[in-house]
């Protein structure tokens, strides 16, 4: 796995996102190129944002217990995998608008860098590693740029 937190593999991912057009079409799944952008999106809004509720109850158990290995592992995303309510985009979404905030998220991970993440806590998935920080972040980026063959 790829180390988000190297500046040369945010430059790379900001790289693939800016090969991306509003034309950009998918190899798999429903959402558009906007969508998508909006979509990597949230996991930064919910470090930064604070417009994200953290999970309560059983909820809380499930994802910390049945879906934080698979979100953190090096283990890469199978296609068209069901998504979890608060990443769903049904709207329309300006590419260019979701284009720069997205790379404003990177740019902000990638200045205050991996120490900044050790055992920090996870809305969802309770405290993380550095190692799980980086697989959540450059797994999903590559999976969706992927998809978007960027």
């Amino acid at each position: 796995m790829k180390n988000i937190f190297k500046p040369e593999v945010t430059q790379e991912v900001i790289d693939r996102i800016n090969k991306l057009t509003p034309e950009s079409q998918p190899l798999w799944g429903k959402m558009n190129v906007g969508q998508m952008l909006a979509h990597c999106s949230v996991t930064y809004e919910m470090i930064y944002d604070g417009t994200h509720q953290p999970p309560k109850g059983m909820m809380k158990l499930m994802l910390r217990f049945f879906v934080k290995g698979m979100v953190t592992s090096e283990k890469p995303y199978k296609k068209n995998l069901r998504t979890a309510p608060q990443f769903l985009m049904t709207t329309e979404k300006d590419f260019e608008t979701e284009k720069k905030r997205l790379i404003d998220y990177l740019s902000k991970t990638q200045e205050l860098g991996e120490a900044h993440f050790d055992n920090k806590e996870s809305l969802s998935f309770g405290r993380l590693s550095i190692n799980e920080w980086n697989n959540m972040f450059y797994k999903h980026l590559d999976h969706h740029l992927s998809q978007f063959k960027a």
